[in-house]
């Protein structure tokens, strides 16, 4: 089994930071990719930031220059520091990552249960 865990969620006033961490363990034999997704009630779940293979992010166009993506592959971690917080970065983020469970195995999609981020104006 693969287990996704997200910490560092909470509340923060408008202009404020945070810092989400997701840890991946179990059976993992090689992570492809890993993403920070966010959801609010009503709405579809949103690609916020994603960190691939090769070492390359990209971000939604709303969270450009405020948000990092930062990957740490020998610990199988993400992170996602968010600064410049706004009221409508308020949601659930959810942890992702795309990966082999062994050599050879479908690359499939693993969620974290996700980590409330609330900011308040």
């Amino acid at each position: 089994q693969v287990q996704l865990v997200e910490s560092g969620g909470g509340l923060v006033q408008a202009g404020g930071s945070l810092r989400l961490s997701c840890t991946a363990s179990g059976s993992i034999y090689k992570i492809h990719s890993m993403a920070w997704y966010r959801q609010v009630p009503g709405k579809q779940r949103e690609l916020v930031a994603i960190s691939t293979d090769g070492g390359g992010t990209n971000y939604t166009e709303s969270v450009k220059g405020r948000f990092t993506i930062l990957r740490d592959n020998a610990n199988n971690m993400v992170s996602l520091q968010m600064n410049n917080l706004k009221p409508g970065d308020t949601a659930l983020y959810y942890c992702s990552a795309r990966l082999l469970r062994a050599a050879p195995d479908l690359l499939r999609q693993y969620w974290g249960q996700g980590t409330q981020v609330t900011v308040s104006s």
